[in-house]
């Protein structure tokens, strides 16, 4: 709706908080996620014991009427037999609330329907696989979507059904000043076990305002690197903190002595040891300490750029076939492109900002920012850019930044520039690897590609 001229719109935002639960809240909230483990476990048993038979029947020559009937695997259908087999299959079930069970169910409904459709080709991405049963090790979380779900009048504290108030680390004053003014509102909370630490993460309806960036007609492009986390086209230089090198010893550290203690070994069926286990948990807390560092940095520069610049530039970068160097496999991973360009995106939405994704293909840093001849080759090796037409010496990454502020700017993205050098005859790159658009693959097989053969019991599934 319009406000005064002012656009306001309802977004879907999250608001996370680490909780401080009691010795008695840890133990319920251990609970509730054990419950949703067992539901997802009992569904999933039951939809691949019906697979299985349809496939034994198949192969006896039953067809049509003949087979068994097929399980329906909706969340309404799997809570409903829920219902009715948990007095029997689980005589302890009222313990915990209903919402654990119930999200239980919703994840297997979620995750049978992405393996569906992934062998449907109607999903994009990688192939999925069928799901598998949860262990005790799995990530621990439950959802809760009805109840008494809020935050307490002294805003360090949070209300969940059959817990009650729990004491949160942090405040709760953001998220309690748009429920104050009712310009928000609760839709679900999900607890979660992570490093060690309990979180809530609340998914709210909130009505946003668009705002105006500071620069509105500025254009800026961003080309990301490794050596520098960013280089913007008007020579601003993001430093790269490299969180997981200056933790690198203590984490190697903390490996070595893991090696060093009785671990879990799954063909003996052996019981770790409480030394392994405290040295994972310490593991654990490391890596999510950069983990975190990494996320405030990249929260810090989205939302700089969204709330400075009209239109940000950047490139639509290749970052899972970039991992597949195992040379530069960690240094990419720890400056987190993918996660830099989701934040960006959504950030620049809010601040009424526009992205621009250059081609995957432009030749963002063989151009010329000057006269836009393209050079055939350039090595990773070459830090400075020198020109053969005009002479231009300038930084490698400041001439891929202005070129993609430069594309920005025109109202086509079509023109490459001009070659300088005749480049010979290109690589012809692959096209038969895993499908999605990281990799450029087509969801559909073209006339010659092989696909994927399905297993007789996933055929019997869909016969």
């Amino acid at each position: 709706m319009d406000l005064m001229g002012v656009r306001v719109g309802v977004v879907i935002q999250a608001y996370r908080f680490a909780l401080d639960p009691s010795s008695v809240q840890d133990q319920a909230l251990r609970s509730h996620c054990g419950a949703q483990r067992f539901a997802y476990n009992w569904g999933l048993r039951r939809i691949k014991a019906n697979i299985d038979q349809r496939a034994a029947e198949m192969s006896y020559g039953f067809t049509g009427d003949q087979l068994t009937p097929v399980v329906a695997w909706s969340a309404y259908a799997l809570r409903k037999e829920w219902n009715q087999a948990k007095d029997v299959v689980a005589p302890w079930w009222p313990e915990n609330s209903k919402e654990s069970y119930a999200s239980g169910l919703a994840n297997l409904s979620a995750a049978l329907k992405n393996w569906s459709d992934s062998r449907a080709g109607t999903r994009e991405g990688p192939a999925m696989d069928f799901p598998r049963y949860k262990t005790k090790s799995s990530a621990m979380s439950c959802r809760f979507t009805t109840g008494a779900i809020g935050l307490a009048t002294d805003c360090r504290h949070v209300r969940l059904p059959r817990i009650g108030l729990v004491r949160s680390h942090e405040s709760t004053r953001k998220l309690a000043r748009h429920l104050r003014l009712g310009s928000a509102r609760i839709r679900a909370a999900t607890v979660s076990l992570r490093a060690g630490r309990w979180f809530v993460s609340f998914s709210v309806e909130v009505e946003r305002v668009d705002s105006v960036p500071a620069q509105p007609d500025l254009v800026v492009g961003v080309d990301l690197g490794i050596q520098s986390l960013a280089m913007l086209s008007d020579g601003t230089i993001v430093p790269n903190p490299r969180h997981l090198d200056a933790a690198t010893r203590r984490i190697r550290r903390l490996q070595r002595q893991a090696a060093r203690r009785c671990g879990r070994d799954k063909r003996l069926q052996s019981a770790p040891s409480k030394r392994w286990l405290e040295s994972q948990k310490r593991l654990a807390r490391a890596h999510a300490r950069v983990a975190n560092a990494r996320r405030d940095a990249l929260h810090k520069l989205t939302t700089r750029l969204a709330t400075s610049f009209g239109t940000i530039a950047i490139e639509d970068l290749n970052v899972i076939g970039m991992l597949a160097n195992r040379r530069l496999a960690r240094s990419i991973g720890d400056v987190g492109w993918g996660e830099f360009r989701r934040q960006l995106e959504y950030k620049a939405n809010w601040n009424g900002a526009q992205v621009h994704v250059a081609d995957r293909w432009y030749p963002s840093s063989k151009m010329c920012s000057t006269c836009g001849a393209v050079k055939p080759k350039l090595s990773l090796r070459d830090r400075t850019y020198c020109c053969d037409r005009c002479g231009l010496v300038i930084d490698r990454d400041l001439n891929a930044a202005r070129n993609l502020a430069a594309i920005a700017r025109t109202s086509s993205a079509s023109c490459v520039g001009t070659e300088n050098l005749p480049a010979g005859n290109p690589r012809k790159t692959r096209s038969s690897r895993a499908t999605g658009t990281a990799t450029g693959r087509p969801s559909s097989l073209e006339p010659g590609q092989r696909g994927r053969s399905n297993s007789p019991a996933q055929d019997a599934y869909s016969s």
